[in-house]
């Protein structure tokens, strides 16, 4: 097949500043490549990149984008700018992969092959309008039933299929022992108040001293709204908060070594996302997990899909009058229980089978001859 993969106006490929998404299809780009398909993918252009380079079998095309502004609307109206742009470059397809708000809507663009419509964030009324679309892929169950509902005419177009692991599966000698890593309660993400951090800062204050004192929480990633965080009065306020406690924010961390390290250091990782719309998926949880920390998230519906309490996590209730509270009482339990701690985490580490980067291309692949047809592969090269 002919796969061509339109990434958003905001972050680069190769992920050189983060991006779950962006990370996840360069990856399988490269997987589909190297299973003999055509693909190009098409990403904004970044200083350093080349506009046009074949690298690992994928050939890459890059156009002009933008870097992440604050105003929404801002954010749409760049999004569609930069959509304009990809559809002057795209070349007819089987298959065209996108996560753009305006690509789908295009009927010239849906024109050039079966559109498949990535959809990473919860829906904001755009779905009714994707009815040109031959997929709409949702990458947990509550997306998929965000769509329905709000397209229900699309319902039959609705797949899921879950992101995959951004790297290859760790196998449990690659794994440090829980026993053997420094006392860290890890977040990883954008440092944004949909985040929670404050709430996880909050609980940390209220675990009894003697307990905590023997402990330290880490924060990576970025605040800057630039890099999608929540600007410089959030991490202000974060900072005053974590005046007296063993807090450090590490700042955005990209290079996949230096992040596995975070990873590898820290027995429990910590997601207290408030973004009950916003939410769609944890690739962060699901990274920590496959190294074996014990994740505990909110209780976002989107964490279900993979995340079992009591089982491979815990959760805590997000929506409580006094989250803190829950979060604290959550984590006073798994400081001062190591060996329940080690159960989860051997249960937390078969993400590294269920979620392996080949067997989620082969549930991408799949669908997609699905769409295409028999004999239609090779098709779009008839058409260029």
């Amino acid at each position: 097949m002919k796969i061509t993969i339109i990434q958003g106006a905001f972050l680069p490929v190769p992920p050189l500043r983060g991006g779950a998404v962006e990370k996840m299809w360069h990856l399988l780009a490269r997987k589909f490549a190297s299973l003999g398909h055509e693909v190009v993918h098409i990403s904004r252009a970044y200083p350093g990149l080349p506009d046009r380079q074949t690298e690992d079998g994928v050939r890459q095309v890059r156009v002009g984008g933008f870097d992440m502004p604050a105003s929404l609307w801002k954010l749409k109206f760049l999004d569609l700018i930069y959509s304009l742009r990809c559809a002057r470059v795209l070349e007819p397809a089987d298959i065209i992969v996108t996560h753009t708000f305006w690509l789908p809507m295009f009927p010239g663009f849906c024109r050039k092959g079966a559109v498949y419509a990535d959809v990473q964030r919860m829906p904001r009324g755009q779905m009714r309008f994707y009815h040109r679309a031959a997929r709409l892929r949702a990458n947990s169950q509550a997306v998929a039933r965000a769509i329905r509902a709000e397209a229900p005419g699309l319902a039959d177009r609705v797949a899921v299929i879950p992101n995959p692991l951004p790297f290859p599966p760790l196998s449990g000698d690659r794994v440090r022992p829980l026993a053997d890593r420094p006392r860290v309660l890890l977040f990883v993400g954008r440092v944004h108040p949909e985040k929670g951090l404050h709430v996880l800062i909050e609980a940390f204050q209220r675990i009894d001293p003697d307990l905590r004192g023997n402990w330290k929480v880490c924060v990576v990633g970025p605040w800057s709204t630039a890099e999608g965080g929540g600007g410089e009065e959030y991490f202000r306020r974060l900072k005053e908060m974590a005046n007296d406690l063993p807090v450090e924010f590490t700042g955005p961390v990209h290079d996949p070594l230096r992040l596995a390290g975070h990873y590898d250091s820290a027995p429990i990782f910590v997601y207290p996302s408030l973004a009950a719309g916003g939410e769609t998926f944890g690739m962060a949880p699901l990274e920590a997990m496959a190294h074996g920390c014990v994740p505990v998230v909110s209780g976002l519906e989107c964490f279900r899909d993979f995340i079992e309490p009591g089982v491979n996590g815990e959760t805590f209730d997000h929506g409580a009058a006094d989250p803190a509270e829950g979060l604290a009482a959550v984590l006073d339990g798994l400081m001062r229980a190591p060996a329940r701690c080690a159960v989860l985490s051997a249960r937390a580490l078969e993400v590294n089978r269920t979620h392996a980067p080949d067997r989620i291309a082969e549930l991408f692949l799949a669908d997609f001859e699905k769409l295409a047809g028999p004999g239609v592969a090779g098709a779009a090269r008839a058409r260029s």
